[in-house]
């Protein structure tokens, strides 16, 4: 008997009556690529797609920014607007994606354990969920945006752009919501060059609709931050209808049709047992910027809008780590699921030496180029000043933030929800707020420079990692992998 199989769970296992009736009917090319491929292999050709797909994903935001910034006259409060914008925009994804991570975990299981069954209730389920999603978003997009972004701003034509970039995005979110759920089947299939390329051509498009509804080329009106809203979800639009053929066309593994999407609290509830700590880790994002927005105002709008923008260029270096975060989660959930003790190892292993190359990687970019890419949104001497000094001082964290994102995706594929919740709660909310307000108080009363407030972040990042390691180790002595 294979050794490795005590690890287990029977909690995990499918009932005996399932596992006769649906036997393992995952494609060979499948079984074979995510249970006989070596991992260190494996992870990279799973991982770079989602790398480049993510990467992408944060270069348009990037780019969707420096095209706000140079709106005339009005650059710099629209880029505001926007930041202050941005923390809905990461609930929206985080409540999407972190559905789509429980949704991508059970289903690979289900998929190495051979239940073809559950794996087609997990994808129909989380599309009745993306429904649940978006009503609320729409909702939202009437009733919440003006009492929302009146908390962080007193600035009348700050507002007004800000509101007619929400308004856009959150009544046609659909988009974004419906193609969180397919990419991640799509990823827990093996088939994650499928979803970078919906990804991918989202991004293509958003790039091209921006500077045209932006600034009127080609025909179209001139509508400033309205024309950056509107060619984002055309762009995520597009993806979804993309990832939703490749679905159909390619996952044969998975049966679809309004039966598998009829709501189950058995599966909802193995769904939301492992994305729910995932939604909470991405809504701390959300949380995090709103209330730091709060905070930095304290000390000026030029603070906002400098980390509103370092955010986004950061995001370029830590969304591949969580493009390879997407790869970790299925590769060690296959190999739990299938009880192989040596695949869970190599991919924690290889997991985390890509992650840590990545992070050194951006940081030398970052530290190299930071003028040069700060230069690039035409920002006022103080402001970009700050910017640079942001760039230059945060990314010292890089290495402890990509070491808890990968850890936090190896606690979700291991079925250790809450040890991946206490991270995101630690570096996202409990060693990052009371730090930044202390900091913030220090500089208001002109003892220190306004740029003193970005060591924030190296100091809840690195606190984050060892809480993190020693939940690692816990997890470890608890599956039996140590």
């Amino acid at each position: 008997m294979d050794e490795t199989k005590h690890i287990v769970l029977a909690k995990t296992k499918a009932p005996e009556k399932e596992k006769k009736e649906y036997k393992d009917e995952t494609p060979k090319e499948v079984r074979g690529r995510m249970a006989e491929m070596p991992v260190k292999k494996l992870m990279l050709s799973m991982g770079i797609p989602m790398i480049l797909s993510m990467m992408l994903q944060a270069l348009y935001n990037i780019v969707d920014s420096a095209f706000v910034a140079n709106i005339e006259g009005v650059g710099e409060q629209a880029l505001n607007a926007l930041t202050l914008a941005f923390p809905i925009q990461m609930l929206m994804v985080a409540v999407s994606i972190g559905t789509g991570v429980g949704v991508n975990a059970l289903l690979s299981r289900s998929l190495g354990q051979g239940d073809r069954k559950r794996a087609s209730l997990a994808a129909g389920n989380g599309l009745f969920l993306a429904t649940v999603i978006y009503i609320i978003f729409l909702l939202f997009a009437f009733v919440g945006v003006g009492p929302y972004l009146r908390t962080q701003s007193g600035n009348a034509q700050i507002l007004e752009m800000a509101n007619q970039y929400l308004l856009v995005c959150c009544s046609l979110s659909f988009g974004i919501i419906y193609f969180s759920i397919f990419e991640k089947v799509l990823q827990g299939t093996g088939r994650s060059l499928y979803s970078t390329i919906a990804q991918v051509s989202g991004a293509i498009a958003n790039i091209i609709l921006d500077p045209v509804m932006i600034f009127g080329l080609l025909g179209f009106p001139k509508m400033g931050v309205t024309g950056a809203a509107l060619a984002t979800v055309v762009g995520q639009i597009l993806s979804l209808v993309i990832a939703l053929t490749f679905h159909l066309r390619l996952n044969k593994e998975i049966d679809n049709g309004l039966c598998f999407m009829k709501p189950s609290r058995r599966i909802i509830g193995q769904i939301y047992s492992i994305g729910l700590p995932a939604i909470i880790s991405q809504a701390l994002m959300s949380f995090m910027t709103y209330f730091l927005n709060i905070i930095f105002v304290g000390i000026g709008e030029n603070v906002v809008t400098a980390y509103g923008l370092y955010y986004k260029i950061q995001q370029f270096i830590l969304f591949a780590a969580f493009g390879l975060r997407d790869a970790i989660t299925p590769i060690v959930s296959y190999s739990y699921g299938m009880g192989s003790k040596p695949r869970i190892k190599d991919g924690i292993s290889w997991g985390m030496r890509y992650t840590l190359t990545i992070m050194t990687a951006g940081f030398a970019a970052l530290e190299l180029f930071a003028g040069p890419i700060a230069g690039v949104f035409g920002l006022s001497g103080e402001t970009e000043k700050l910017c640079i000094a942001a760039i230059r001082i945060i990314s010292f964290s890089f290495w402890f933030a990509g070491a808890n994102v990968a850890f936090q995706g190896i606690f979700q594929a291991l079925e250790c929800g809450m040890e991946s919740l206490v991270i995101s709660v630690c570096r996202q909310l409990l060693f990052v707020l009371p730090v930044a307000y202390a900091l913030t108080r220090v500089i208001a009363a002109g003892s220190a420079p306004a740029s003193l407030v970005w060591i924030t972040f190296p100091i809840a990042e690195g606190a984050s990692c060892l809480i993190a390691y020693l939940l690692m180790r816990r997890a470890n002595k608890k599956r039996e992998l140590a």
